[in-house]
């Protein structure tokens, strides 16, 4: 999809807060609220907008353990590489998944409730794969910046 002006305002005011409605957001960028709704509509359509969720602060919510995980995969395989990346989609812990390049194959960002928890998925996911050749793991001790929002392209609109 080419966005226009209009499109990168429309995102930008919903990465701080998909709740705006669409007469603020017409009233912002000079708009009517039925042209927001459509240019809305037509980027949920396009994948351009692919979810409305509501972001949730841990700490508040529960006493909860941030992980950051490397995996080093023993082969390159294809069709481990797509299993692994399915098998860890799947897992509610693993809030992120990249699978990179360099050193490592994968890196992992994880919520748990404990580090029970923690040894158990690795029971489940690293040591009984016999594709993963080693994994280590950062315990996040203090979260200094969060954030979902995408850096919008600045074109240059006449």
């Amino acid at each position: 999809m080419d966005l226009d002006q209009f499109d990168i305002q429309i995102l930008e005011i919903l990465q701080q807060d998909n709740m705006t409605s669409q007469r603020d957001i017409g009233d912002k960028i000079g708009l009517s609220a039925a042209a927001v709704q459509r240019r809305i509509k037509k980027m949920r359509e396009e994948k351009v907008i692919t979810a409305d969720i509501s972001v949730i602060n841990p700490e508040e919510v529960a006493s909860q353990i941030l992980l950051f995980v490397e995996i080093e995969l023993d082969t390159d395989k294809i069709e481990f590489i797509d299993e692994i990346k399915s098998t860890f989609s799947k897992i509610p812990q693993i809030q992120q998944c990249y699978y990179v390049t360099g050193e490592v194959d994968f890196v992992l960002v994880m919520v748990v409730n404990n580090m029970r928890e923690y040894e158990s998925l690795t029971r489940k996911l690293f040591f009984s794969n016999s594709n993963i050749r080693r994994f280590k793991t950062f315990v996040n001790m203090h979260t200094v910046k969060t954030g979902l929002q995408i850096p919008l392209p600045k074109k240059d609109f006449k």
